[in-house]
């Protein structure tokens, strides 16, 4: 059964579309083809895609590779970072997805893609055949990009940006071993990369722990942008809560990192100037995973283009890439890996079965962590969040009245396929 453009219209006027509401109806009443799906890369998108295709079909052969054991995730790592939670608290595994869902779970690392033979080839030389592959392999980082930057590098300038466990706790290890009136660097590169509100939302836990445990301390941040996600916000509170303590330079000369010195701490910028920190956490330009860019799916942006409905890869029949390796004009977030992993399954399951892809649609939930001060007690604190949560609920309501619009006119015209309109606003609404 595929995504229909009823469906996907009805769910739209309705305003149930948290996540990805069609899908859901649909899983419940697939059934009945099998075949073999390899799905490589075990995060938000990888792991969503195997759950869903299961529901879609108990009779497909899906095997989920993924080289680590254990899953940490990027979102709430900062709160590790900050000292709020310990690294166990983002930790998750496996067994979930093996016992419940029947998922063939693969401990091995994807090194290869025979596109010719239809198999994905593992660490020791096994190949895996499938039907149909779905590569989530998330990011990679350039090191190339930054002159002096390497994996040795990042374990004094740690980046902390692929959620790996030890760059996490490095990292608050460094700021919890500074001394109080040191300098944190944030340094953040130019756009695409993952988690846009992320490294902003870093500073702001970050500013928050040494308000509490170091005053005297200060954040730089070195931004190879303009402008950011959500700027505004963040900068309302940084101005509210931690005054004088946030410094921001800007720009893609300013703000842009171009080499380090390692032994000093230093960080080189585009235009010349230098900037020394006690701690330097150093984000550094990304790309898609390895194996997308072995197998030939990435572009010279360094991401793999993909159709935003059915996910497969630009020039391949029958791969699919999914999660922040994917180019599609979505944000690079968690909630939109998730999504794509329920319309991947969906595409799949119809491709399998030889029927039309249906529409589909996205929805994204950005958030970011900032703490609420200034509420002087507990039934001020209700009214205040009863109100804020209205507005809040006002303000997204209109956001999204395009968009019904638009779905009503579709019931009147019952055009095919989604609309350039559609897909600009879900991006700019989202």
């Amino acid at each position: 059964m595929k995504l229909s453009r009823r469906s996907f219209t009805s769910a739209l006027a309705a305003g149930t579309l948290g996540g990805l509401a069609a899908p859901a109806r649909l899983f419940a009443q697939s059934a009945g083809a099998g075949g073999r799906v390899v799905i490589v890369g075990g995060g938000f998108g990888g792991a969503t895609c195997a759950k869903y295709l299961r529901r879609a079909n108990p009779d497909l052969d899906i095997t989920l590779v993924e080289q680590n054991p254990q899953y940490v995730t990027c979102p709430f790592s900062n709160t590790v970072v900050a000292g709020m939670n310990p690294l166990s608290a983002i930790t998750v595994d496996y067994a979930r997805l093996r016992d419940r869902y029947n998922i063939n779970v693969v401990a091995d690392r994807a090194t290869g893609i025979d596109a010719g033979a239809n198999s994905v080839i593992l660490g020791e030389e096994q190949a895996l055949g499938y039907d149909r592959l779905v590569l989530a392999p998330g990011i990679d980082l350039r090191f190339d990009a930054i002159d002096g930057y390497d994996e040795a590098a990042a374990e004094v300038m740690p980046h902390a940006w692929k959620a790996a466990g030890p760059q996490t706790e490095l990292l608050r290890k460094q700021i919890e071993a500074m001394e109080d009136g040191g300098t944190v660097i944030v340094a953040i590169p130019a756009q695409p990369y993952r988690c846009p509100p992320g490294p902003y939302e870093r500073v702001s836990l970050i500013a928050h722990y040494l308000k509490q445990s170091k005053p005297k301390s200060k954040v730089l941040i070195l931004d190879a942008s303009d402008g950011f996600s959500k700027q505004p916000l963040f900068e309302e509170g940084w101005a509210s809560l931690y005054p004088n303590m946030i410094e921001r330079v800007y720009g893609a000369e300013a703000g842009c990192v171009t080499g380090v010195d390692v032994g000093n701490k230093t960080l080189i910028m585009a235009d010349g100037s230098r900037h020394n920190g006690n701690v330097v956490n150093l984000i550094p330009p990304q790309k898609a995973g390895a194996i997308a860019e072995a197998a030939g799916l990435t572009n010279e942006s360094g991401w793999c283009p993909a159709d935003p409905v059915s996910l497969v890869a630009k020039g391949r029949e029958n791969i699919h890439v999914i999660g922040d390796a994917a180019l599609t004009g979505l944000p690079k977030s968690a909630t939109i890996a998730s999504n794509q992993g329920k319309v991947c399954a969906a595409a799949v399951s119809s491709l399998l079965t030889g029927e039309p892809v249906g529409d589909a649609v996205y929805t994204n939930a950005c958030y970011f962590l900032r703490p609420i001060t200034g509420f002087p007690s507990r039934r001020c604190t209700m009214s205040r969040m009863a109100k804020l949560l209205q507005s809040k609920t006002q303000a997204a309501q209109a956001r999204w009245e395009p968009i019904r619009s638009i779905a009503a006119r579709r019931r009147k015209t019952r055009g095919g396929g989604m609309t350039a309109s559609l897909l600009t606003l879900l991006a700019e609404n989202c």
